[in-house]
């Protein structure tokens, strides 16, 4: 094994985050609509291209303009180098990455059904896998040099948590992307300042009736947790945040899901862009997408939107502009083929209205 050495485009200036978990190759077929059983279609377009939730999450985060280093393994081969020379090209560092010289680098089948707008992932992962003797100490020190956040698909979990555990050690904030139950997520959770789910990890996880409650739940369970956000697609999300103003149990008490409907009903249903809908009790926090033009492909809207939320908090946003501007990251990201493809730099003129 060795570690591959190159060098990053972003101004040294910019802010630090260091992501660790899955990245593949992605090999997309967009098809009319998805096959039945033993039926043979052809393809109406095709793309191969990097993927992972953390190969995608810190190429967006590189995009916006953050100094993005990545950790993972791939092995020495075609679709190896394929992953590093991309994410290079991006700017994100991948000297941190260990290659292997045996074995093969993690990709997947995306099947796109241009009818409903859905995507199926097969993946097939990198072999062999990450194992904690991968990574020395000498490397893990120089990886989390002068870094402001670190991020976590919650894959590779066993050499994950040894760098997720030096990050707090260190007082460095940590990110995770709960999108499932996966081997190590309790672990994860209880390190985490930050944590981004899919619709149904909290309830998955919680047991709890609804997912606002759910998220309520989340946040007794995680002293540690500043604040939980859960992506629901179409339905826009929803951020539940620690307040200290109201630990003097002066503030009125109220129904989470009861404040939750009373959110929604707030927004502006004629609205065709991210909007930010707050309460004053809770600082719960609902916001809606509206509609996305041009929709292609939702391969990677959630990694997209994670790339967004890096930036924010790297940058200090508030909720009211980290949210919308995250929704309309991933809004964008969804209008080409690919997890990639249509993720845009800062400079892109549909992020100015969020730039405030």
């Amino acid at each position: 094994m060795f570690r591959v050495n190159m060098s990053s485009t972003t101004p040294e200036s910019s802010p630090v985050v260091l992501g660790f978990g899955g990245v593949s190759v992605d090999l997309l077929a967009t098809v009319a609509a998805y096959p039945n059983p033993d039926d043979k279609i052809r393809s109406t377009s095709m793309k191969v291209q990097g993927g992972g939730n953390a190969g995608n999450a810190l190429t967006c985060a590189a995009r916006l303009g953050l100094n993005a280093r990545l950790i993972s393994k791939v092995a020495n081969d075609a679709q190896g180098r394929g992953v590093l020379e991309e994410l290079q090209a991006d700017g994100v560092d991948v000297s941190f990455f260990v290659v292997s010289e045996e074995g093969n680098s993690p990709f997947t089948y995306v099947i796109v059904d241009n009818q409903t707008k859905t995507r199926t992932c097969i993946h097939t992962p990198g072999s062999p896998p990450m194992i904690p003797s991968d990574l020395s100490s000498v490397t893990l020190t120089s990886a989390l040099d002068g870094v402001k956040l670190t991020y976590f698909d919650v894959r590779l979990h066993e050499t994950a948590l040894l760098v997720a555990h030096e990050a707090n050690r260190r007082g460095i904030p940590v990110l995770i992307d709960a999108e499932k139950l996966r081997e190590g997520l309790d672990d994860f959770l209880y390190l985490s300042d930050y944590v981004v789910c899919s619709a149904k990890l909290p309830q998955a996880w919680t047991k709890a009736p609804t997912v606002p409650s759910a998220l309520v739940s989340m946040l007794l369970r995680l002293p540690k947790v500043k604040f939980v956000i859960v992506t629901l697609g179409s339905d826009g999300c929803i951020m539940l945040e620690r307040s200290i103003v109201a630990e003097d149990g002066q503030a009125e008490e109220m129904d989470v899901d009861n404040l939750v409907e009373q959110l929604k009903q707030k927004r502006d249903s004629d609205k065709a862009y991210p909007t930010c809908i707050s309460s004053d009790v809770t600082r719960l926090r609902a916001k809606g997408i509206g509609t996305v033009c041009e929709l292609v492909d939702t391969t990677g809207a959630g990694d997209a939107f994670i790339g967004a939320i890096l930036y924010a908090i790297c940058t200090n946003k508030p909720p009211e502009q980290m949210l919308p501007f995250a929704a309309q990251v991933a809004a964008i990201a969804c209008r080409a083929l690919g997890a990639r493809t249509g993720l845009p730099c800062l400079s892109d003129p549909r992020l100015t209205p969020f730039l405030w």
